[in-house]
């Protein structure tokens, strides 16, 4: 039986609010600017956002340590969409006044999400300190939890996402108890999507992560087609979530009203049969994490 592409993508990790005198205002000075800028202002549930990060280093700031970029996206009520932190490209212990730090990070959209205005939220954070900085709103200085409204997106219903079917070849999704928005499908040796024509250029999203240490010196190599045709071709090779971007033509869905795209796997593993003692007899080629086709509608 069919079944729709419902698994998620972006971990949802509850995030603790700091508790302190949010009546005083962060007298500290700023060591940087805060500026975000997602790729759009509208998402709908379950898509692809790149967001822009920008740290202006302001004069006289001396950061002497590492600091972690956090980043929370919450809804008006405050309760937590998504979060991504990671560490900025360049480590903050080698920032210099007047220097610019840049960079975009794509995420996805969770389709449990509630449509909304929300607002995302950044700081940096060493432990349990974090860093003063200047954001676009005002009002943030206000509070010493040291964690600015650096911008806000309109969340909107899945209904204008093309509908990917899980066709053949996938296992039940699955997901982590303690994040249950954060869900995945391992595929067999191959899998097949299928969606209705829409007759556009579009751009293919594939969020997938695999077990690289089993094919040391021998990465699985995956073939991605459509109706037969080559798309892509790329080594799964890593064991933390990478995206695959991959362009399909308007030429090449040709005029079929379905269209059927296939992940081949050229290795599968079964973990049973792995010294660890598993007594998962599954065949497993890559795991799954976000499979989303843009296209000029979704792009809106």
């Amino acid at each position: 039986m069919s079944t729709l592409v419902r698994f998620g993508w972006s971990s949802l990790v509850v995030f603790a609010v700091l508790v302190s005198g949010c009546s005083k205002a962060d007298t500290a000075p700023a060591a940087a600017r805060i500026t975000v800028t997602p790729s759009r202002t509208s998402v709908g549930l379950g898509a692809p956002i790149e967001i822009t990060y920008r740290f202006d280093v302001l004069p006289g700031a001396a950061i002497g340590a590492d600091y972690r970029v956090f980043v929370h996206v919450a809804n008006a009520d405050r309760q937590p969409l998504w979060n991504d932190d990671h560490d900025p490209p360049v480590p903050t212990s080698q920032w210099k006044p007047g220097q610019t730090v840049e960079y975009s990070r794509l995420a996805f959209v969770p389709r449990a999400a509630m449509p909304g205005e929300a607002a995302i939220e950044v700081g940096l954070y060493r432990g349990n300190d974090r860093l003063s900085l200047e954001g676009p709103d005002p009002s943030s200085r206000k509070s010493l939890a040291r964690e600015y409204r650096a911008a806000t997106l309109q969340i909107q219903p899945e209904t204008a996402n093309v509908r990917l079917i899980l066709k053949s070849g996938w296992h039940p999704e699955e997901s982590d108890p303690a994040i249950p928005t954060s869900t995945w499908a391992w595929t067999k040796k191959t899998a097949v999507l299928s969606f209705a024509n829409p007759r556009a250029d579009s751009l293919f999203y594939l969020q997938y992560d695999t077990r690289p240490d089993l094919f040391a010196g021998h990465p699985q190599q995956i073939a991605v087609s459509l109706d037969g045709k080559p798309l892509a071709t790329f080594a799964a090779d890593s064991d933390t979530p990478t995206v695959q971007r991959i362009p399909i033509s308007v030429a090449s869905l040709g005029p079929a009203e379905m269209v059927e795209l296939k992940v081949e796997t050229d290795q599968t593993f079964v973990p049973a049969s792995l010294p660890q003692g598993s007594r998962d007899s599954r065949e497993l080629g890559i795991r799954v994490y976000h499979a989303f086709l843009e296209t000029p509608i979704t792009q809106k």
